[in-house]
């Protein structure tokens, strides 16, 4: 698509959207705030997360997990608060969900997923360190939130017998990655109330290509007592993944190419709601620069959408933008971009997003921006969104 067109589409965005910088670099002692996430805890009420990156922009080292809250459909925010921090070592990768089917709980509880580590995600593909997966979660709309619970034995299969014997050396999984973005909770069919999230880990030693990658995820069917293990997604460098329920009790994963070759997005779809899949295949609607996605369902004038958002680029971080399925992502077709950089910006414009219902009328996009200095949320009307 021509530039031109492209910036007259961002300024008809712009005509019906809101926009406001949630996260900003050198905010609150931070250099900079990567990996956005967001989730609605009730009509209007949103939270945000994001890695709160002490020391610069590498993945590893000083980075705690922060959250802000709207009361307003994401239009002001709260002061910053720390969720979790992991002393000099890492904790990152928020993945955010609300349990709205737990029987003890009518008014929600929100669960923080997240992973540690004790290593460069390259020295732990080596075999030189662990990953970790982790959550807390809140019973009162995130004003108070439990102690840290360790689920690694139960979703992480390392062998790694320096470590700790917990682990069984089951398998050889070395790094480990929950989703960047929020996770989903199931509505419908046999396992409504299953809390789902995506997540993807290496395999052995490391391969050119980013090969010893597969995407998989993990499940609770008891509302965060215990936890289980997908299945693999059977293409060597599946990546990063964000998930949607769709039609029949079926779970669709859009996952990221790490490879990077075909540059495209992987699907991969489930019909008994996230346990083995049926078929993974590249989307040739779905271009990607290998960079992370986010989906969202949504329903307008009683029709069902499937939204997804990323970079509409295959060479550049840059161009973010949002489409749209009527047909549980078998097919694909253009929204919005939601914005592009000037032509002689030098460096990643935008990047990482999450998408968030807010009300009926209204759907939000988190994401980073400006070569990650800051991370801006919008607000969006879904009838033009829909179009």
């Amino acid at each position: 698509m021509k530039r031109g067109l492209i910036i007259l589409l961002f300024l008809n965005l712009k005509s019906f959207s809101q926009e406001t910088i949630v996260f900003s670099a050198k905010e609150a002692g931070y250099d900079i705030f990567r990996i956005p996430a967001i989730i609605q805890i009730s009509e209007n009420q949103l939270m945000a997360f994001a890695e709160g990156r002490v020391n610069g922009s590498n993945d590893f080292g000083n980075i705690d997990i922060v959250f802000k809250k709207s009361n307003d459909g994401g239009s002001t925010w709260t002061a910053l608060s720390i969720l979790v921090d992991n002393k000099k070592l890492q904790a990152g990768n928020p993945a955010p969900v609300v349990d709205n089917m737990d029987p003890a709980y009518p008014s929600g509880v929100i669960y923080l997923f997240y992973n540690t580590g004790n290593n460069h995600e390259y020295e732990v593909r080596k075999g030189n360190g662990v990953r970790e997966v982790w959550f807390v979660k809140s019973v009162d709309q995130g004003i108070t939130w439990s102690s840290p619970v360790n689920i690694t034995a139960q979703v992480h299969r390392p062998n790694n017998p320096s470590y700790n014997s917990i682990y069984q050396y089951l398998e050889d999984w070395r790094s480990y990655a929950n989703t960047p973005g929020h996770a989903i909770q199931l509505k419908y069919g046999k396992y409504a109330g299953r809390i789902f999230i995506p997540a993807n880990h290496s395999y052995g030693n490391p391969q050119n290509g980013f090969l010893d990658y597969r995407a998989h995820a993990f499940y609770s069917d008891d509302h965060g007592k215990t936890f289980q293990l997908s299945s693999n997604i059977d293409i060597p460098g599946s990546n990063e993944s964000t998930a949607a329920e769709i039609a029949n009790g079926k779970v669709l994963m859009n996952i990221r190419n790490q490879h990077g070759n075909p540059r495209k997005r992987i699907l991969a779809v489930s019909s008994n709601d996230g346990l083995n899949w049926d078929r993974s295949y590249f989307s040739n609607e779905l271009i990607d620069p290998v960079c992370q996605g986010s989906m969202l369902n949504i329903t307008y004038h009683r029709k069902k959408y499937l939204l997804f958002s990323n970079l509409h680029s295959t060479n550049t971080r840059d161009s973010l933008r949002i489409k749209f399925s009527v047909d549980d992502g078998m097919t694909w077709k253009n929204s919005v971009f939601i914005e592009t950089g000037p032509s002689n910006y030098k460096g990643d414009w935008t990047a990482y997003s999450d998408l968030v219902e807010i009300n009926k009328q209204s759907i939000g996009i988190l994401y980073e921006r400006k070569n990650y200095s800051e991370i801006v949320f919008k607000k969006l009307e879904r009838k033009k969104i829909i179009n």
